[in-house]
């Protein structure tokens, strides 16, 4: 008898993660760890098949802390999860929106509902995760405190939920990449893909806008492209880059050709199979 499948995330149990996780794999056992130094590593030994991590939100932008990461984990990108977000204001029972003061969760969480922290006059106060919060909301028993987290958060930790679906926009979704230690890429001509990279160009003017121009004519569609530093360094800047297509298709092959010769380095994070909802956008 095989023992179950594993795959990691970054939070405690309630958490958006672990839902996403269970969404997609419901089959594996869904492991909490927490940071995302501790998901990384626990893939990278083995200790886990997989991991279920947010890279950006419809509201408050990228997770900075995963492009940091992925560069030089070893690990690859095998698929990717659009999960639609509703947040909940929550408290131990007998609290009331009357009583309480405060609002503690991750710091994405917060960003995505300000609105109505503003309007309530609460104090934002950031947590290590949204799970975690109300982790420790429910342990206080402290009817200033309110977590903001996922339903399930609510029923695992025994809060009750004072305010419904508090986010500030209704297309409030996060973005998860699935990663693995010995992933391979999706196989080409098998429908559509997305093709993640770093990259950094060489020190010769114009070398971004050259490097970009071989996806504008060979028509690849760029979807994400987003800049970062390096080491502390202003002037060493790395790009972080998401587009449609396979390595293996024509067009793309060439453009990343043509990327390579005005870069330093180019390095393939992943190849896999773009997610329903991202295909339903383009609809």
């Amino acid at each position: 008898m095989t023992s179950r499948r594993t795959i990691v995330f970054q939070g405690e149990p309630g958490a958006n993660s672990h839902i996403a996780c269970r969404e997609v794999y419901p089959d594996h056992e869904a492991l909490p760890c927490a940071t995302f130094e501790d998901a990384f590593a626990a893939l990278q030994n083995g200790e886990a098949d997989l991991g279920m991590i947010p890279i950006e939100n419809s509201v408050a932008g990228r997770v900075a802390d995963i492009h940091h990461l992925m560069p030089t984990s070893g690990l690859t990108i095998i698929g990717e999860f659009f999960l639609p977000l509703s947040h909940q204001l929550m408290a131990i029972k007998g609290a009331s929106l009357a009583t309480v003061k405060s609002a503690e969760s991750h710091v994405m969480a917060l960003g995505q509902c300000r609105n109505i922290i503003r309007k309530l006059g609460l104090k934002a106060i950031v947590g290590a995760d949204t799970a975690g919060s109300a982790r420790l909301v429910a342990e206080s028993q402290d009817p200033t405190r309110a977590a903001i987290a996922s339903r399930l958060a609510a029923e695992i930790y025994g809060l009750d939920i004072i305010a419904e679906n508090i986010e500030d926009e209704a297309h409030n979704t996060t973005r998860f990449v699935i990663l693995a230690k010995e992933g391979e890429w999706a196989p080409a001509n098998n429908g559509p893909t997305v093709t993640t990279f770093v990259f950094r160009v060489r020190n010769v003017p114009a070398a971004l806008y050259k490097a970009m121009g071989g996806f504008a004519t060979n028509g690849v569609n760029m979807t994400k492209l987003e800049s970062y530093q390096l080491d502390g360094e202003f002037f060493a800047t790395q790009f972080y880059a998401d587009v449609d297509g396979h390595p293996d298709d024509p067009a793309l092959k060439l453009a990343l050709e043509e990327l390579s010769f005005f870069s330093k380095e180019v390095r393939i994070l992943g190849v896999y199979p773009a997610h329903a909802y991202r295909i339903a956008l383009r609809a």
